[in-house]
């Protein structure tokens, strides 16, 4: 060694020693930090849970630790650079400086981690069900501003009808998910922190209950999930994770469009030492459209639209460091035109939650406070007058309770068991407008308890799963009264056993294999049991002697990720077949007029395949979407066997959507959305048929410096004649509409 070189050597050794570098490192799918004696470590994933049975390899490969049940680690010093693996997840190169204790974590790009599957955290990789999760930047980047338009993004996600839920009647806002369609009902489950955001009487969906800003992203996962969350479940749920309050902060979105659509929110958090808090309000409103088409409007057509305000407010309290107690209250304020001057409906919705998550255990409180008002009347053939009916008011109130516990034995095998129970009362109470006049009030009592529990094994590149739930459900106290006289209605109780099984085998770190089966169920709503609705001039009567549904399915597929070339794709074939499911029966049918009644068919059958792909091959450049072929037909009804083989209603076959991302800082956001739903039909018996259609948004944004971002969407950019319902008469879906809005932030 010559003379100069040891003078650098020297000199950078004594540097070194004065002078100590950052000890951070970071790649794209890890960090690391190491000290100079004694390199101590942990693995864990993107939400910081430890990652037991990681291994830790040297450059050469030489397996130098393995991570112990908290995800800990210890190498020998002097190691320049380690690779972390994990069955579960992609392996990563991490370089070694010098520094403080190092933490690795584990992520892959397109592989989101899922919470609401098995209520336990897997990689979409690794979980049997069939999920899709829309991100705080795809949810802001939709071009519709309702949150049901932005869930359509998913394939195979629909109202009961095409129509947004911004003109639509609300008793038409149930969600089909796997092709298994809908009623008033919604046969999917949506859940905000573990409680149920259906409609405590009808079941359908407020999808203007909660601020745009106070929803963090949304998970939804396709196929039966009655195991671990009871009725409702049959198609799927639908997780909504909220906003939490970590920072101080302020937001503020607004924006207005064509036919005075608004949507207008605010956020503000703050924080203090273990307290924190957050507020949240907006305004939706629309003057909305005429929904009949042109040729067959009357004189008493007008927009149908709402106008609603929603609000919601939080106080947290940390414990320790991952112990927590909150309270949350929300108000849901609406009014609705459904079209002519006199049929008009109305919600007052309260929402309260109390809950705490210590240790391994997680409580839920909660209680919905809810008022519901409608009016009914019977439009003249030539569409020139009507004529008043009925006038409805359906309060009803929901106290709810849950418990969950769960604890992992070794690094492979979790374990979890809850409990839920939730109690509704309400009533529906009708004056009668016709000529004769009087009364039909009918009140009734819901109850659905349950208790669960759930096994998930882990082995080297296994993930094994099972579940099962046991419900008791009872409807009660259900009378009916007139001004002279009163009757006892029907009670029943059901005890439905509801398992699910399920399998997903890593055969390397970019390619899975899963497969699930499952059985689940749905109670008739006091809706479907007791009230009359009215959608335009389709009219369904109720029927006292429903049972519930009950659901049979299985499904199997593959997962691939290349986080090489930036991809992932996913695909399942399934199968679910419905016994008993509650449909609209057609009775009589005219022209201008059809009258259905609510029955329990034979048997209903779904099956298909869906596709989900989701590519990234340059930072400025991202591709999502996916398609859903389903066959969903009567498959059994003795009763009318003319209805076997028919479609289910409003459920097309073919559904595909594609969402292209163009981004740059220099010019901002572009955002491409298209749908193409194929034909489907509007009833039972197949007679309204509603033809295919595509539709184009699209959604432009870009940041102002560092607290201002201006952005335009347009909705159905080629103003397209979507054919919603024929309930008889034809009526139409959303045409283009353009809007324009700030979104400021400030704080963290």
């Amino acid at each position: 060694m010559t003379r100069s070189s040891q003078r650098i050597l020297f000199l950078t050794a004594l540097a070194a020693l004065l002078f100590p570098a950052p000890s951070r490192a970071q790649n794209a799918l890890g960090t690391a930090q190491a000290t100079p004696v004694g390199l101590h470590g942990k693995v864990v994933d993107a939400r910081g849970t430890p990652l037991p049975q990681s291994t830790v390899l040297d450059a050469s490969g030489r397996i130098l630790a393995t991570t112990g049940a908290d995800g800990s680690f210890e190498i020998p010093v002097g190691t320049s650079e380690i690779k972390v693996s994990n069955a579960h997840y992609v392996t990563v190169t991490v370089p070694i400086s010098a520094g403080t204790p190092l933490t690795v974590v584990l992520e892959q790009p397109l592989e989101s981690v899922i919470v609401s599957a098995y209520r336990s955290p897997l990689a979409t990789a690794d979980s049997p069900a069939s999920t899709r999760i829309l991100s705080t930047q795809q949810l802001r980047e939709s071009a519709s501003s309702a949150l049901d338009g932005k869930l359509r993004q998913v394939p195979g996600f629909e109202l009961f009808r095409r129509s947004s839920s911004l003109v639509a009647n609300p008793t038409s806002e149930g969600i089909s998910l796997r092709g298994l369609g809908s009623t008033a009902a919604s046969r999917s489950l949506v859940v905000l922190d573990d409680t149920p955001l259906n409609d405590p009487y009808g079941g359908w969906i407020h999808w203007e209950e909660l601020p745009s800003l106070s929803i963090h992203s949304v998970e939804v996962v396709r196929g039966g999930a009655s195991d671990l969350y009871g009725s409702s479940a049959i198609g799927g749920v639908i997780t909504v994770v909220p906003v939490r309050p970590q920072a101080a902060g302020l937001q503020l979105n607004t924006s207005y469009g064509g036919e005075a659509t608004t949507d207008n929110a605010i956020l503000g958090t703050l924080k203090s030492g273990p307290w924190s808090a957050l507020g949240s309000g907006g305004v939706v409103a629309t003057d909305g459209y005429i929904l009949v088409a042109p040729d067959v409007r009357g004189p008493i057509d007008q927009p149908s639209n709402v106008h609603a305000q929603n609000a919601i407010a939080e106080v947290d309290r940390q414990f320790h460091e991952s112990d927590l107690a909150f309270l949350r209250g929300g108000l849901l304020n609406e009014d609705r035109h459904n079209g002519t001057p006199f049929q008009v409906n109305s919600t007052r919705l309260w929402r309260y939650i109390a809950g705490a998550d210590v240790s391994s255990f997680v409580f839920r409180f909660w209680g919905v406070e809810e008022h519901y008002r409608q009016t009914f009347s019977i439009i003249a053939t030539d569409r020139a007058s009507e004529t008043p009916t009925r006038y409805g008011y359906d309060p009803a109130t929901e106290l709810g309770a849950a418990a969950r516990w769960y604890h992992s034995f070794g690094s492979h095998l979790l374990v979890l068991a809850g409990a839920d129970t939730h109690d509704v009362r309400a009533s529906d109470d009708e004056t009668l407008l016709t000529a004769a006049g009087g009364i039909l009030n009918t009140t009734a009592r819901q109850r659905q308890t349950g208790v669960y529990g759930e096994v998930l094994y882990t082995p080297s590149k296994w993930t094994l799963s099972a579940s099962a739930r046991v419900d008791h459900f009872s409807n009660f106290n259900a009378v009916q009264y007139t001004k002279t006289t009163s009757a006892v209605l029907p009670s029943f109780n059901e005890t439905p056993f509801d398992p699910r099984i399920g399998v997903t085998r890593r055969i390397n770190s970019a390619f899975a294999l899963n497969g699930s089966a499952f059985r689940a169920y749905r109670a008739p709503t006091q809706n479907e049991l007791y009230r009359t609705g009215q959608v335009g001039q389709q009219t369904t009567l109720p029927n006292a002697n429903l049972v519930s549904e009950r659901a049979t399915g299985w499904e199997t597929g593959f997962q691939t990720d290349l986080p090489r070339v930036g991809s992932t794709f996913r695909a399942s074939y399934f199968w679910t077949q419905v016994n008993h499911p509650i449909t609209a029966l057609t009775l009589v049918t005219t022209p201008t007029s059809t009258l259905l009644k609510r029955e329990n068919l034979g048997q209903i059958e779904s099956r298909g395949i869906s596709l989900d792909y989701a590519t990234q091959p340059a930072r400025w450049i991202s591709l999502v979407g996916g398609y859903q072929y389903a066959n969903a037909t009567v498959t059994k009804y003795a009763q009318e066997p003319y209805l076997v083989g028919k479609w289910i209603p409003q459920v097309a076959r073919n559904i595909a959507t594609a969402q292209l991302r163009l981004s740059d800082p220099r010019f901002g956001v572009l955002s491409l959305q298209a749908r193409n739903s194929g034909r489907q039909y509007d009833d039972d018996a197949n007679q309204y048929l509603l033809v295919s259609y595509f539709r184009l948004d699209v959604y432009g944004s870009r940041d102002i410096g560092r607290h201002l971002q201006v952005y335009a969407s347009g909705e159905n950019l080629f103003d397209r004649a979507i054919q919603v319902g024929r309930t008889p008469v034809l009526t139409l879906g959303t045409p283009r509409i353009a809007r324009v809005g700030l979104h400021l932030t400030w704080g963290d």
